[in-house]
């Protein structure tokens, strides 16, 4: 069947309007992150169903702008009385925002979210020594850690002797700016009043003790933006209760509809120059590396890169390399 087919047998089963949005994770250029730009992209897809009872949310990523979850929650909120997320396989950081502002998490046993807590890139970070252009990631995880070795596994208390924690912690990184670490407070303090307010626009009130469990282990008490979490978790050990478990015969749907995209978008293969230019001197290759699509619309972020031989100078001699560049990209 044809991803429409599989869209319309979700919404058979689930009574609802069905929005699919997925974003690559393989490795190199053809990777995408959530983003802002994907806002007039859904709601145009919105208009077009209209305002019904219940819109789901076919969601795969790994993540990306923290500012968009709201956004986009928000206004999906204005075209339904329910809103769901349906999680085939992965939905980590801002694609766990997201889920977390649904009134129902519907998930598989593959299906996983992950903390929310991003690290920080603004130009008061250290360089990277391997190009001065870009700057270093700063980890909300790491520096909150510091301080809870300092606090709770030290045993430093009082305010003069974690003043000496935190003025050592800047003499031993000069490179970060007091003004980073200004922005990672700020940013981890706005990332828990978003999951907040998300878990607020829920359609069945959740307590506020019950917010603030969830928000202070999907901000900090998971300790690892690499650790995954399984629908069983959620629900019971951290204790968002809007994880539903899919039935067979859903969970069968959603991961027959992912595989489609996964055929679509490539997202089991490799990224490697050499295998995309193949026998050829020189090509130019179409990568779909974002998809938001329903019943009657179909928009996909296309990424074009041109691939060449060509040679580069090393201190072993010139050796021959595929070279490639984006020539064009953009949603259609």
């Amino acid at each position: 069947m044809e991803k429409k087919q599989f869209i319309q047998q979700i919404e058979k089963i689930r009574n609802s309007k069905v929005i699919t949005y997925l974003t690559s994770d393989r490795q190199g250029p053809v990777n995408a992150r959530v983003a802002m730009d994907i806002i007039p992209i859904i709601s145009k897809q919105l208009r077009q169903i209209g305002k019904v009872e219940n819109i789901d949310l076919f969601l795969y990523s790994t993540g990306g702008d923290t500012m968009v979850p709201w956004r986009l929650v928000s206004m999906i909120r204005e075209y339904c009385d329910k809103f769901s997320v349906l999680i085939p396989y992965k939905a980590h950081s801002a694609a766990s925002m997201i889920s977390l502002g649904a009134d129902e998490i519907v998930m598989t046993d593959l299906s996983e979210l992950s903390p929310i807590d991003p690290s920080t890139a603004n130009v008061f970070n250290p360089s990277d020594p391997q190009n001065l252009q870009n700057k270093i990631p700063i980890s909300v995880e790491d520096v909150m850690a510091y301080f809870d070795l300092a606090k709770n596994k030290f045993g430093i208390k009082t305010d003069e002797d974690l003043t000496k924690i935190f003025n050592k912690f800047v003499e031993s990184n000069p490179q970060i700016h007091p003004l980073a670490l200004g922005n990672v407070n700020r940013t981890h303090n706005l990332i828990r009043r978003l999951a907040e307010r998300l878990l607020k626009s829920h359609k069945l009130p959740v307590k506020d003790d019950e917010i603030e469990k969830i928000v202070d282990y999907f901000t900090e008490k998971l300790y690892s933006h690499q650790y995954f979490i399984g629908r069983k978790e959620a629900k019971e050990d951290l204790g968002v209760k809007s994880v539903v478990e899919a039935s067979a015969e859903l969970a069968k749907a959603m991961t027959d509809l992912f595989e489609e995209y996964v055929k679509e978008m490539e997202l089991d293969k490799i990224w490697n120059p050499e295998m995309e230019l193949g026998n050829n001197f020189q090509t130019k290759k179409d990568h779909k590396i974002a998809y938001i699509e329903s019943e009657k619309i179909a928009n996909y972020f296309e990424l074009s890169l041109e691939y060449k031989k060509g040679q580069v100078n090393t201190p072993q001699g010139p050796q021959e390399q595929v070279m490639w560049k984006p020539v064009a990209q953009g949603w259609k």
